[in-house]
């Protein structure tokens, strides 16, 4: 199972072999400035946007209209959820854990470790919908 640890100042996900074969790529690493905000989803599929890119349906980077996530997800687990911003590589890193508890600890730490994240909400943010908002206003 796929896991997130703070690696000095990045954030790394570290994919077991047989993630790595689905998802085509090794670990994943973002320096933590880049961490917007760290949620517990307790619904593995609410983690879940946009279409498959690379990789298989719950394993790898998935393309939405406001950019890339890389998810590992798995039926039946809660996720970790982490936002993040530009020039970050993907907009959204989702990884499943074991329990919902387990969710929340993950997330508390890697909230602590990131030197601006945005304690505004404790949800993560819908996505952007093309052609709704203020006139003019441009995508994340």
């Amino acid at each position: 199972m796929a896991r997130m640890s703070v690696d000095g100042d990045e954030l790394v996900v570290r994919l077991s072999p047989r993630e790595r074969l689905a998802a085509r790529r090794t670990d994943v690493r973002v320096p933590l400035s880049d961490v917007r905000r760290v949620t517990a989803e307790p619904d593995w599929w609410r983690a879940l946007r946009g279409v498959p890119l690379r990789g298989t349906r719950r394993i790898g980077t998935r393309s939405h209209q406001a950019g890339t996530d890389f998810t590992v997800v798995r039926p039946g687990t809660p996720a970790v959820c982490v936002e993040l911003r530009p020039p970050a590589p993907f907009r959204l890193l989702a990884v499943s854990v074991p329990t919902l508890a387990d969710a929340r600890s993950t997330a508390r730490s890697l909230g602590r470790s990131a030197p601006a994240i945005d304690m505004s909400t404790r949800y993560r943010q819908p996505l952007p919908v093309p052609g709704e908002g203020p006139p003019g206003a441009a995508l994340p």
